[in-house]
C-alpha cells in the first residue's frame, strides 16, 4: 500500500483530544514522522531504543507517576545536592563576609575607596576568569573533580586571607577565593541537574541557591559576632569558610560522578551502576536509554568535532538557549544584587545609620530576607514554573529598586545644610559646598557637626584624613574623644529620619529578587543546554554573570558619586525594566522536562520563545499496546505532523 500523509494541525484542546483518539485507535498500524529532518532522527531513535520522546505524557496518567516517582525518590539524592550546594554555601560565604570586613579592614589596614573596590571586586574578577575555563575543566576532568578542585582552592584562600599582615597579601587572598567560586559556580548547577529527577530538578538546583543566601546569612552574622573584637576580627570572618569547605571536599571524595558525563566519556556500565545507585529502586532503563541515544545522536552530527563554543554558535537552537542564558546572567547583575549583598552595610551608612555594629546587624536582617525569600522560591519553582517566577520577581524588584532610590532622593533633599565655615588654609573644595549630600559625593570631603535631639547645628564639610577615613584632616572633626557633646563625623553618610525608607527599600528589594531572579538564571541555565553543550554554555554564561558582577561592584561607588545614590538606584531601576522585556520574549518554561528534551523549545526564532510554555509541547510515551510506534514532535504554533500508513 502506498503511504498517505494525513496533516494534523493542533490549535485548540478538542484538536488535541481529537488527536489523540485517532492515535490511540490506529497507532498499531501507523507511524509519526516529523516535520523537521534533525528533529525525525531523534525521534526515530527514541523509539528504536524503546524510550521516552518529546511528546509529553498521556494526559491520563501523568499526574499518578509523577507522585510515584516522588515517593520514591531515594534519600542518595538529597544527600547528593547537600554536598554540592556546599559549594553554593561558599559562594555565598565569600561573597557576603567582605561586607562586614571591609568596614574593619578600612580601619586597621587603612584602606582608600579604590582598595575597597579592588579587594571586592577582585575576587570577582577572579570567579569570572575560572568560570570561562570552568567549561574546559568539566569537560576534561567531569563534575566531581572540578568540585574537589574548587573545595581546594576555597580552603588554600581562606588561610591565605586569616592570616594576611597587609592589603597585598589580602588582595591575593581574595583572588584566590575568586578561582574557587568561579568553578564551583557554573559545576554545581549542572552536576545537580544531571543527577536529579526531572520532576524535582528545579527544587534541587534552586537548593544551591538557597545555600547561597544562606552562606551570605551566616557570613553577615559572623560579621556582627566578630565585630566586637577590638583587633583582628576580621581574620575570623574571611577565615572561616575553610570549614564548609573542607567539609565538601572530604565528602565529595566519596560521591559518584554525573552518569551523563559517564556516558559521554564512554564508561556506560559505570554510568548505568551510578544512575542505579542514585535512583535506588527505579528502574533506569528507560532513563538511561534516553541518555545514551541522545549522546549517540550528538556524536553522530558533531562529525569531526571542532571548537564546542563555534558549534554552539553555528547550530540554532543551542545559539538561542545561550543568548537567553547569558541574557539571564546579565540582567541578574544589572539589577544590582551584588552591590547590594557587597555594599549593604556601606549603603546602611550611606543611608544615616552611623555605628559600624548597627549597620553590621542591619545587613544580617537583609541577608536574613533573602535567605527567608529564597525558601520561598525553592517552594514555587515546580508549582509556578521558572517563566512566571521570574516575571514577578524582576517586577518586584524594579519596585522595590525604586523606592530605595526614593528614599535616598528624600535623604538629599532634606540633607541637612553647611552652616559653618572654618578657615581652610588648604584651599579644599570642600569649602564650596552648601550641603551635606554634596558634600558627602566628595570622596575627598567629611561632615562635621554637632547634634541636638534631631536637629543638626554647627555643621562643616571639611577634608577627609588621608590616612583614615574616621576622622578630618584638620579642625574640630581630626580628633575626637567620643564624650558627650563631641562633634559627629560622617564620611559616607548623612544624617537623615528617612534611613528607615532605604531599610524598608532593601528588605523589599531581597524579598522581590531572591524567590526569582537569584535563582532562576542558575537553575534555567543547567537546564537549557544539550549535554555536548552544557559545560561550556553553563561556563559562557558564569562568565557573563561574572563580568557584570565585576562591571557593577567596581563602578558603584563612582557611579553614586557621579550620578548621586538617588540616581544610581533609578538607573538599576530602568535596567531591570528592560531585563523584565527580555525575559517576557524570550525564556519559555522548562517545568517538568527532560534535559534531554528541552533543546527543541529553542527550535523557533528567539523573539517568539517565550510565548512556548512547557505544557504546549505534549509526549506520546511508547507502551506495550502500540509497541510499533514511532515518535514525532507536534509544534504549539500550528504546526504540522504527519501520520504515514503503512
Amino acid at each position: 500500500m502506498i503511504p498517505q500523509r494525513l496533516p494534523v494541525r493542533r490549535r485548540r484542546n478538542g484538536v488535541q483530544q481529537s488527536f489523540r483518539s485517532f492515535l490511540a485507535g490506529s497507532l498499531n498500524d501507523h507511524t509519526l514522522k516529523p516535520m523537521s529532518d534533525r528533529t525525525g532522527s531523534r525521534r526515530q531513535k527514541a523509539a528504536d531504543d524503546g524510550e521516552r520522546s518529546l511528546i509529553g505524557p498521556p494526559s491520563g496518567h501523568a499526574g499518578d507517576s509523577l507522585r510515584d516517582r516522588d515517593a520514591s525518590t531515594p534519600f542518595f539524592v538529597y544527600l547528593l545536592a547537600f554536598f554540592s550546594a556546599l559549594g553554593g554555601f561558599l559562594f555565598g560565604y565569600d561573597t557576603g563576609v567582605v561586607s562586614g570586613a571591609m568596614l574593619l579592614l578600612k580601619k586597621e589596614m587603612h584602606l582608600s575607596a579604590l582598595w575597597q573596590e579592588l579587594l571586592v571586586s577582585s575576587t570577582v574578577g577572579a570567579a569570572a576568569l575560572s568560570a570561562l575555563s570552568g567549561g574546559f575543566l568539566n569537560g576534561w576532568l567531569g563534575r566531581r573533580v572540578c568540585i574537589l578542585i574548587a573545595s581546594f582552592i576555597f580552603c588554600g584562600g581562606g588561610i591565605v586571607l586569616s592570616v594576611a599582615q597587609s592589603k597585598v597579601v589580602l588582595l591575593v587572598g581574595r583572588i584566590t577565593v575568586g578561582l574557587g567560586i568561579g568553578i564551583a559556580s557554573m559545576t554545581v548547577p549542572v552536576y545537580i541537574a544531571e543527577v536529579s529527577p526531572p520532576h524535582l530538578r528545579g527544587q534541587l538546583v534552586t537548593i544551591n541557591s538557597l545555600f547561597i543566601t544562606g552562606g551570605q546569612f551566616i557570613a553577615s552574622v559572623v560579621d556582627g559576632a566578630f565585630s566586637y573584637l577590638s583587633h583582628d576580627g576580621w581574620r575570623y570572618m574571611l577565615g572561616l569558610s575553610v570549614l564548609p569547605a573542607v567539609l565538601q571536599f572530604f565528602g565529595f571524595i566519596f560521591l559518584p560522578e554525573s552518569p551523563r558525563w559517564l556516558l559521554q566519556k564512554g564508561r556506560s556500565q559505570e554510568a548505568r551502576q551510578v544512575l542505579g545507585r542514585i535512583r535506588g529502586k527505579q528502574n533506569v532503563e528507560e532513563e538511561y536509554d534516553t541518555i545514551r541515544a541522545s549522546i549517540e545522536e550528538e556524536e553522530n552530527d558533531a562529525g569531526s568535532g571542532g571548537v564546542v563554543i563555534l558549534r554552539i554558535l553555528s547550530y540554532g537552537p543551542t545559539r538561542r538557549a545561550l543568548i537567553v542564558g547569558c541574557g539571564l546572567q546579565m540582567f541578574q547583575q544589572l539589577s544590582g544584587i551584588n552591590t547590594v549583598m557587597y555594599y549593604s552595610a556601606t549603603i546602611l551608612q550611606m543611608a544615616g545609620v552611623r555605628e559600624d555594629k548597627q549597620a553590621i546587624w542591619l545587613a544580617a536582617a537583609t541577608s536574613a530576607t533573602n535567605f527567608v525569600f529564597t525558601l520561598v522560591g525553592v517552594w514555587l519553582v515546580e508549582k509556578v514554573g521558572r517563566r512566571k517566577l521570574t516575571l514577578g520577581s524582576l517586577l518586584g524588584t524594579g519596585l522595590s529598586l525604586t523606592l530605595l532610590a526614593v528614599g535616598f532622593l528624600l535623604s538629599a533633599q532634606n540633607s541637612p545644610p553647611v552652616t559653618f565655615h572654618p578657615v581652610d588654609f588648604h584651599n579644599s573644595t570642600c569649602r564650596f559646598y552648601g550641603s551635606c549630600d554634596l558634600c558627602m559625593l566628595d570622596p575627598d570631603c567629611g561632615f562635621c557637626y554637632l547634634e541636638n535631639n534631631a536637629s543638626v547645628f554647627d555643621s562643616s564639610c571639611v577634608p577627609v584624613n588621608p590616612a583614615s577615613t574616621d576622622n578630618a584632616a584638620w579642625g574640630r572633626c581630626s580628633n575626637r574623644t567620643g564624650e558627650t557633646g563631641s562633634p559627629y563625623w560622617a564620611y559616607n553618610y548623612c544624617p537623615t529620619s528617612y534611613s528607615w525608607v532605604v531599610l524598608l527599600g532593601l528588605i523589599l528589594y531581597l524579598a522581590s529578587f531572591a524567590p526569582g531572579m537569584g535563582t532562576m538564571p542558575w537553575t534555567v541555565n543547567s537546564e537549557i543546554y544539550p549535554l555536548w553543550a552544557r559545560s561550556t554554555g553553563n561556563a559562557c554564561s558564569a562568565g557573563v554573570n561574572w563580568i557584570f558582577n565585576v562591571l557593577v561592584s567596581l563602578t558603584f561607588l563612582h557611579v553614586a558619586e557621579y550620578l548621586t545614590y538617588y540616581g544610581a538606584f533609578f538607573l538599576y531601576a530602568g535596567l531591570v525594566v528592560l531585563g523584565l522585556l527580555f525575559v517576557l520574549c524570550c525564556l519559555p518554561e522548562t517545568k517538568g522536562l527532560q534535559l534531554e528534551d528541552i533543546e527543541n523549545l529553542f527550535t523557533r526564532q528567539l523573539c517568539s520563545c517565550g510565548g512556548l510554555p512547557a505544557n504546549d509541547v505534549h509526549y506520546i510515551r511508547q507502551s506495550s499496546d502500540f509497541s510499533p510506534a514511532h515518535y514525532g514532535a507536534v509544534d504549539s504554533d500550528c504546526a504540522i505532523a504527519y501520520i504515514t500508513l503503512r
